[in-house]
């Protein structure tokens, strides 16, 4: 592995190992195949590569589908116009965003949407109330505490929230926002606030106008299980995939999520939307860096401008815990897409070891920093937020209006149907080869900007679409994860001084040793 190629289990050139990998999977084999686990053409040896450049290779005729579109260069050759799953570029396509689970717990969490009447085309499940963010302590709650959170949470809920209970976090995808909420609002009226009475016009109004086009109704018994969903329109929501528009959807989706209601159209925005955030945390590391400090990036990019972040009402440690509790999860949802990167490769030698893809351990990754595949990044990335980038830079390099609007006017060839990615030229390898840290502060800038008012306003709008006693609620708990997570970090800097500060004494006492001798 010291040459940086992925395991040959996960290049398909090898059948799968059952029974060695079976033990340690436990559950997740009940869902899926071990060979769609990670990687979806695991036991067939001519796997084919879903890669994000041009055929590297003009003499050998790269694999195509039914249709005659080069599977390889499946972002190149891109057409959104999806009717069902069939038209993806492979009908194993986007199945790294499935990330395998325990199989009562997710059928615990299915069960949540078939409650509504109203119509949800795409649903998913988030947070720490399904991806534990802390090791598991072996509490047990008891049923007082419990049913405090969860009124009669099936047994899977129980078992997995390991004595924590957790509110848990959907976020459900439809077709038309008044007509939904019209549908929910006579479903269940006592989800929604004050709001309501004023009719499922004013809901949506408020919903798409305001904030980054989401509505929340927290603290809500479905099934027995205390949940919060957020409703979005599809539209909505694939816009910011593949734009970035927002990075308010996009950047949970960068995430593991569980997904329990897919959509094709979706699936394909988000792949889009996860080898962005690949790209962009690629060009804020150095060239040599670890699977943490990778997913950390990633993980980072949605909370760089979230105003919460800057007030005592999130855990200071909040993505150090993601990454740290989920190292496994995230590299199922990202190591297949950095196989297909021309430029980044794993380079560790722990990657020989036996059946290492499953375990928690970070690996080492090195990437080529040569100016014209970081141009091609540069110019790779969501049309909006490259857009925005690129002028924070016409800014520093003082080009000409003119000059800089026939630049932008070339990038319009991305329409909505189409969505070729063209090779960066030399505006994106100027960029490239501005220097590491003048290219991760503008990147940043362009990340806060990108956030911030949406982020912003969605908050504000919360006590008009929760009420204000689930708004204090919801601001009492978030100040309370505050609070837990400074003294974490207060007990940690301690253990972490008073060890230096024996070391010092073994330190000074080893010295006076030596002198005596």
């Amino acid at each position: 592995m010291a040459g940086g190629h992925l395991p040959l289990l996960l290049k398909g050139r090898l059948a799968p190992r059952c029974h060695p990998s079976a033990a340690r999977l436990g559950p997740f084999l009940a869902l899926r195949p071990l060979t769609s686990l990670i990687y979806p053409r695991l036991a067939h040896r001519n796997a084919r590569s879903y890669s994000t450049i041009p055929n590297e290779n003009p003499g050998v005729a790269a694999e195509t589908d039914a249709k005659g579109i080069k599977v390889k260069d499946w972002e190149n050759n891109l057409d959104r116009r999806l009717e069902g799953f069939d038209d993806l570029p492979d009908r194993n396509f986007g199945l790294n965003q499935h990330i395998p689970f325990d199989a009562e717990f997710k059928e615990a969490l299915k069960q949540v949407p078939w409650q509504f009447r109203a119509p949800i085309r795409y649903a998913f499940a988030y947070g720490s109330g399904v991806f534990p963010q802390s090791e598991s302590k072996g509490k047990v709650p008891t049923d007082e505490e419990l049913r405090a959170i969860h009124p009669n949470a099936p047994a899977a809920i129980r078992r997995h929230q390991d004595g924590t209970p957790k509110m848990i976090d959907f976020i459900f995808g439809v077709s038309h926002t008044q007509h939904w909420h019209s549908l929910n609002m006579k479903q269940h009226r006592s989800h929604y606030s004050a709001l309501a009475s004023l009719g499922s016009g004013a809901v949506s109004y408020v919903q798409d106008k305001w904030g980054a086009g989401v509505y929340f109704n927290p603290y809500v018994v479905v099934n027995g299980i205390l949940i919060k969903y957020g409703v979005v329109q599809l539209n909505t929501l694939e816009q910011d995939l593949t734009q970035w528009d927002t990075l308010y959807l996009a950047g949970r989706l960068q995430k593991p999520v569980k997904i329990l209601r897919d959509d094709p159209q979706i699936r394909l925005a988000n792949q889009m939307n996860l080898i962005s955030a690949l790209r962009t945390a690629l060009l804020l590391l150095p060239p040599r860096f670890t699977e943490e400090e990778l997913y950390s990036t990633i993980a980072g990019i949605s909370y760089l401008g979230d105003p919460r972040m800057a007030l005592p009402t999130e855990n200071p440690s909040k993505v150090k815990n993601i990454v740290g509790n989920n190292m496994a999860n995230f590299r199922r949802l990202y190591m297949p897409l950095i196989e297909t990167l021309p430029n980044v490769e794993y380079n560790d030698p722990g990657c020989n070891e036996k059946d290492w893809v499953w375990g928690g351990q970070s690996m080492k990754l090195v990437q080529d920093m040569d100016p014209i595949k970081r141009g091609n990044m540069v110019r790779r990335l969501p049309k909006a937020f490259r857009s925005r980038l690129y002028f924070q830079y016409q800014k520093k390099f003082a080009i000409p209006q003119l000059e800089f609007d026939q630049m932008m006017h070339e990038s319009k060839t991305e329409d909505s149907v189409s969505f070729k990615r063209q090779e960066g030229g030399g505006f994106e390898q100027r960029i490239a080869q501005d220097g590491t840290e003048e290219l991760q502060k503008y990147i940043r800038t362009v990340i806060k900007q990108t956030i911030s008012w949406p982020a912003t306003t969605q908050s504000l709008k919360g006590p008009i679409t929760s009420g204000l006693s689930k708004t204090w609620r919801y601001l009492a708990e978030k100040r309370d994860k505050y609070r837990v997570g400074r003294a974490a970090e207060a007990a940690a800097d301690a253990a972490g001084a008073a060890g230096a500060a024996d070391a010092a004494k073994a330190d000074k006492a080893e010295t006076k040793d030596e002198e005596k001798k």
